[in-house]
């Protein structure tokens, strides 16, 4: 880079741990405003930051990746997590009942739902002692992504027996922890707000450079890497590589690593499986984080709207620099390595100035993702263990204390953990298909059937997790699908056991947590507690809520479709699915939005 463009890199971290900074002191007032933001933080700056946080350099690297490898089919793939189509669901009515329970994190909420006895404590300790781990897996992930991209650019050495990758990763880590220690969710909403600005912008400049300069040719060679090491190169076509009808199968050679995709209709299927469990079951960590800190059912439906429309904008960004990494391939030689397809393309076809942005913007969004993460994976140490049953009686200060070490210690181990995993897709791929798989089953029943009680939530999350690390350890090479059968079905036994070998949660637990959330599902016995009035308020929000989802997940997909196919140039499929979108809206519109109350009121 020039020194324009370092001054531009220097210029945004300068900014941004002064934004983080400023915020120290209305963080420090104690946990609630630390983790939470006094629950008094705007809905669209919840809903900015959660975009800021979802565009994780790892993420966008690896979904690069396989846009720039298998064109707009590998969208598809990206249906595991990538395109977080779990917004949909939160969007509907995973963020309001999340919110109507009014806790800090997702392991108090067990108490919420178990009560506070035995099963309740059982539960909400598995439930922090699984997303902690989940959280150091996503730190190493973040990890491995930044350490590859950022290496690239600053020209960091390999010293002390260690990597320049893990060096890269390092100090982009320790500059995020500045302000994430400092000041918490303030801290992590406002520097997310600015990066948002910073990386939205970015996503602007690059996809009109890739517009109005660059052409994909009637034909054009890709790379996919092989099992062994190394990478093969393979002829396309632009109209198969821009196609968004995805075939039911591929025919990449059996060498390459992602041939594991050649049943790509069972994939795709697997995925949206797989999405709609983890969809309907709600999620953890640092994206329910905002939803516990918005304040109304209303906010929480428009941080999600927010959230999900800025996000649309990173797939038209992605398509942009896959098109620019192919035309520089028919020049130079085709780019080897898919994964690294992003920094090549700025390396040498983004000019001076820009290039800074560029890069300031997508440094911007590894730490607005890492930031978040950590400060919802430490709320878990401090809120759900420490202060819950290791020192009840401990003040704000050793709590605010334990908050920013907890943070530390998580993040150490993230890193720890980067020296032996050094494939982006490697971990991702574990993460989303067998790690938090063994989390999906007990993590989806809780809502819908009254009666799952704390055991087995607890057992089933264990076996689930514990099915998930043997997986990794003895079968490191099987499909993506076999390791979710395998993390869910361990899982599934587990809850079953759990459920069963022990008594149902009690009659007033249950009832209290039924009126205030209202879920659809299995609650016969509770609902016949409730007056008729009652229940059929109940019915129908529910009957909007789940005919919403049918039109909001298409909704989702044909809105991140529709830009990629605008950069692509690929007129005719671009005007079917403005039509498609059209309609998808017209209907949220309709049965969704204009119902979006403040609170709901329990009888």
């Amino acid at each position: 880079m020039s020194g324009l463009d370092y001054g531009i890199v220097i210029a945004y971290l300068i900014g941004m741990i002064a934004v983080g900074l400023y915020f120290q002191r209305k963080a420090s007032e104690g946990i609630n405003s630390y983790f939470l933001g006094k629950r008094g933080i705007p809905w669209w700056a919840l809903g900015a930051s959660g975009m800021s946080s979802n565009l994780d350099i790892s993420g966008t690297m690896i979904n690069t990746a396989f846009i720039f490898a298998l064109g707009a089919s590998g969208f598809f793939i990206e249906i595991r997590g990538g395109v977080t189509l779990i917004m949909a669901f939160l969007m509907i009515f995973q963020g309001k009942w999340n919110r109507r329970a009014l806790v800090m994190t997702l392991a108090e909420w067990m108490h919420f739902r178990f009560g506070k006895g035995k099963q309740g404590d059982i539960a909400r300790l598995i439930a922090a002692f699984s997303i902690i781990i989940m959280t150091i897996a996503m730190v190493t992930y973040f990890a491995v992504g930044s350490g590859k991209f950022v290496a690239e650019f600053l020209g960091i050495p390999s010293f002390w027996g260690f990597s320049s990758q893990f060096w890269a990763a390092t100090l982009m880590i320790v500059l995020a922890m500045i302000y994430t220690v400092a000041s918490g969710l303030y801290g992590v909403v406002w520097t997310d707000v600015f990066q948002g600005i910073l990386i939205f912008g970015t996503i602007i400049s690059i996809c009109a450079l890739s517009f109005f300069y660059f052409n994909l040719p009637e034909t054009f060679q890709v790379s996919v890497p092989l099992r062994e090491g190394g990478f093969m190169a393979l002829e396309t076509t632009r109209d198969a590589w821009t196609s968004m009808i995805p075939n039911w199968t591929l025919d990449l050679p059996e060498a390459s690593a992602y041939s594991i995709y050649n049943l790509f209709g069972i994939a795709i299927l697997f995925y949206l499986i797989k999405v709609t469990i983890e969809g309907a079951g709600g999620t953890s960590q640092y994206m329910i984080q905002r939803f516990f800190a918005s304040r109304s059912d209303r906010e929480s439906g428009l941080l999600s709207l927010f959230w999900t429309v800025l996000l649309a904008f990173r797939w038209p960004f992605i398509a942009a620099i896959a098109i620019m990494g192919i035309v520089l391939g028919t020049t130079e030689g085709v780019i080897k390595d898919p994964e690294t397809v992003l920094p090549v393309v700025i390396n040498q076809l983004v000019p001076i100035g820009l290039k800074g942005i560029l890069v300031a913007g997508l440094m911007a969004a590894a730490m607005s993702t890492f930031d978040s993460t950590v400060n919802a994976g430490a709320a878990y140490w401090v809120k759900d263990i420490y202060q819950t049953y290791i020192n009840p009686g401990a003040n704000e200060k050793l709590l605010m204390r334990h908050s920013r070490w907890s943070s530390v210690i998580i993040v150490i181990l993230g890193l720890g953990f980067m020296l032996v995993i050094t494939n982006i897709n490697e971990i991702w791929g574990w993460i989303t298909s067998s790690l938090g798989a063994g989390l999906l089953i007990p993590t989806l029943t809780r809502w819908y059937w009254w009666r799952m009680n704390g055991n087995g939530f607890a057992l089933g999350t264990a076996f689930g997790m514990i099915a998930a690390v043997l997986q990794r350890i003895f079968l490191p090479d099987i499909p993506e699908y076999y390791a979710f059968i395998i993390a869910t079905v361990s899982s599934l036994v587990g809850m079953l056991i759990g459920t069963y070998s022990s008594k149902p949660t009690e009659d007033s637990v249950l009832f209290e947590f039924y009126k205030r959330t209202r879920p659809f599902g299995f609650w016969g016995p509770v609902r016949k507690k409730l007056g008729t009035e009652v229940i059929e308020k109940i019915n129908t929000e529910n009957r909007r809520d789940i005919l919403s989802t049918f039109f909001a997940v298409p909704w989702q997909v044909v809105l991140f479709l529709t830009g990629m196919a605008f950069i692509m140039k690929s007129w005719t499929q671009f005007g079917v699915l403005v039509i498609i979108l059209a309609i998808l809206s017209i209907g949220l519109y309709f049965n969704w939005f204009r119902h979006l109350s403040t609170e709901v009121e329990i009888d």
